[in-house]
Order: structure tokens, then sequence, then C-alpha cells
């Protein structure tokens, strides 16, 4: 988004459309976007800063931290501002500060629950044989039963004691 401020009115004025969603350029592995960065601001100079204020919007696929299946989730900001420094005369660009505003407000923790269309969000009691009883018939992961892996360490305990 490219804001020529010599076309710029002292009172400001209103800016709407859409970035593609390649601004995003995330990691593999990450979340994924699902569409375009869509952005309906109002944008004023004052001095030396501009200030751009109005409602951001762009869809992700997120990996639920429960289920681990994924989600579709919409990062939508309804009072987002952000402020820019006006480095040059001419042309400002936006796109990086307002790819930020949307990367900085995902979810830590995403959970499908809390998708565009919640979904269950319960970890699959399989993946729960430490807790099962052995009747259950499932395998549990070993346990320090016959293991001397830590009685090295128990050694170690007894050099403090020496001058």
């Amino acid at each position: 988004m490219k804001i020529e401020l010599s076309s710029l009115p002292d009172e400001g004025k209103a800016y709407s459309g859409e970035l593609p969603q390649e601004i995003f350029d995330l990691p593999e592995g990450d979340a994924k976007p699902l569409g375009p960065l869509e952005y309906d601001l109002w944008v004023q100079r004052f001095g030396s800063e501009l200030l751009l204020t109005g409602t951001l919007s762009a869809p992700f696929q997120f990996t639920c931290v429960v289920t681990l299946k994924e989600f579709k989730k919409t990062i939508h900001l309804e009072d987002a501002a952000v402020s820019l420094e006006i480095e040059s005369a001419g042309e400002v660009d936006a796109t990086d500060a307002l790819r930020e505003e949307i990367l900085i407000n995902f979810p830590a923790d995403p959970r499908c629950d809390e998708g565009d269309e919640p979904e269950p969000c319960e970890i699959d009691s399989r993946y729960l044989s430490v807790d099962k009883t052995p009747e259950d018939g499932l395998r549990t992961p070993p346990r320090s039963e016959g293991s001397d892996r830590w009685s090295a360490l128990d050694s170690l305990k007894d050099l403090k004691d020496q001058p």
C-alpha cells in the first residue's frame, strides 16, 4: 500500500483495498495465508508522522495445539492504528507495517475451537495411554524400571561432600 504524500490532503484520506497474500512470506510449518490482507483505513499526516487507522483483515490456516487439526481463522482488527515516520517526501510504503500489525495479532496457542468455524477441541484419548489402566490393553511408554540411566547422576551428589 503506497501513499503519495503530495496528494494527501491535510484533513486525511480514506484508502481501501487488498494486498496479496504473498506479502506474509511465512516459513514452512507456520500459519499459511489463505487470502489477501484487506484494509479500510483513514490516513492522515501529523508533522513527520503518518497515522493509519481503521480495519485490517486476513485469513490464515493454523494448526490446533491440542488436536493438531488444521483450521481457518481470520485475523480481524477493527481498531487498527499504525504510525509511520515519514523519512522523505514523495511516497510512503505502508505494506510492511500492515503485514506486521496482522502478524503480531496471531494467537500464541491456536485452538480449533477459536477458528472461524469452531470445532470441538479435545485431545484424542488414544494419546493419553499413560493414564490408562493395564486392562485397557494400551501399551504404555517405558518407565525407569530396570533402567539405570540416572544412577550416574546419583553418584555425583556424593562428590560435593568431598574436600
